[in-house]
């Protein structure tokens, strides 16, 4: 089963930086990532069937940092599609982060299904993306750090159960799912990690635009 896009109804994107991709300094407010693209091809495909597009995702944000401001960023807008994309940051970024808070994957769980309960109570369609960690190689600028294979791996074992938990999220609230980290796993076999997100976690052009036709796939 797809979403079917109903014309003159409203698709709201928003989490952290992936999707945020500099939105406050482009003219339409969603960005240069993968939501213009999204919006471009839909309004090439489908002149007949005009959408509202909107993204309030906020770069660095975690679900709990979500959870305050979903009232007026999201629920207010009356949506018809919500898109989420986070958990990058509520990942093993502890290793950076002064006030040694680890973020427990149940913690994750609760958080996120208080985000989709009222949504799913106003009949919104959902579209739960999954966080993803590409395993590029040497070593990235992560925030004002240098981070190596090491540090990544332990990220990436600290991630696996949070992609799990989006997983079990989207079948319980019957949402739509976008296994973006097993498709970038794909992707990457044949060309290498880092030309889709050479910091494994930021997309590059290439990677905005296989998460906008994996997107597309979703809806009707």
């Amino acid at each position: 089963m797809t979403i079917t896009l109903r014309p003159r109804t409203t698709v709201l994107f928003t989490g952290d930086s992936i999707t945020d991709s500099r939105r406050l300094t482009s003219e339409d407010g969603l960005g240069f990532g993968y939501p213009p693209r999204i919006a471009g091809e839909w309004g090439l495909r489908h002149p007949d069937r005009p959408v509202t597009w909107l993204n309030s995702a906020i770069a660095g944000h975690k679900v709990r940092d979500l959870e305050p401001r979903w009232q007026t960023d999201v629920l207010d807008a009356r949506p018809y599609v919500v898109s989420i994309l986070v958990g990058v940051n509520d990942m093993g970024w502890h290793t950076l982060d002064p006030e040694g808070h680890v973020i427990p994957v149940e913690e994750f769980a609760a958080g996120y299904g208080r985000l989709l309960a009222p949504l799913a109570e106003a009949g919104t369609e959902l579209i739960l993306v999954e966080p993803f960690l590409l395993p590029v190689h040497g070593v990235v600028e992560a925030g004002a750090a240098r981070v190596g294979p090491e540090e990544r791996k332990q990220w990436r074992a600290d991630l696996n159960p949070k992609i799990q938990a989006v997983r079990e999220l989207a079948r319980n609230y019957g949402a739509q799912l976008l296994p973006a980290d097993s498709m970038f796993t794909e992707l990457a076999t044949t060309t290498g990690p880092e030309y889709w997100a050479e910091d494994g976690v930021h997309p590059t052009p290439a990677g905005h635009a296989a998460l906008a036709a994996a997107w597309l796939r979703l809806v009707t």
